[in-house]
């Protein structure tokens, strides 16, 4: 009985895992879209962060060098600052005729070691996201859920800023 029980086990584990693994492949999730106002990602604690560098944050959004046109964009454009409960995140794109060409993070979240280890280990693999999908369409870093809604936010306003 008891042999019948485990056999019985290990089936629907591995049931479950086959078809979870053929959804994972065969269905492409769909994106969310993500809130571009920072506001609505945390409320304002009302304490100043300070960028992983060090310095004060002084969040401003930036226009970008160059206004939008017709034939795309051309410029840095800063995104503004979305506010978690870890600190702040904040990222800039570079657009040359109307294609993201870079982006960086401004700052990242910084509250504690840990926030700050999560931040460095999600921004290369959001930055080679986005640079591919040249969109804020983009899947979030397992593990990293506060620093992606945050980055992909702080991006989309770099993007309407920069009218991609």
């Amino acid at each position: 009985m008891r042999g019948r029980a485990i056999a019985l086990s290990i089936l629907s584990c591995s049931t479950v895992l086959a078809v979870g693994w053929q959804l994972g492949v065969a269905g492409q999730p769909q994106p969310l879209t993500r809130p571009t106002d920072a506001a609505a990602q945390a409320p304002d604690t009302g304490a100043g962060s300070t960028a992983p560098g060090g310095s004060a944050s002084t969040p401003a959004p930036s226009a970008g060098t160059t206004a939008p046109s017709a034939a795309g964009a051309s410029g840095t454009f800063t995104g503004t600052a979305a506010q978690t409960r870890f600190g702040d995140v904040q990222v800039q794109i570079t657009v040359a005729g109307g294609t993201i060409t870079d982006v960086a993070a401004l700052q990242l979240t910084d509250h504690d070691r840990k926030s700050v280890q999560i931040s460095n280990r999600a921004a290369p693999m959001l930055r080679q996201e986005v640079l591919s999908a040249q969109t804020a369409n983009v899947q979030n870093v397992s593990g990293a859920t506060y620093t992606s809604d945050a980055y992909l936010t702080s991006l989309q306003s770099a993007i309407d800023q920069a009218g991609l």
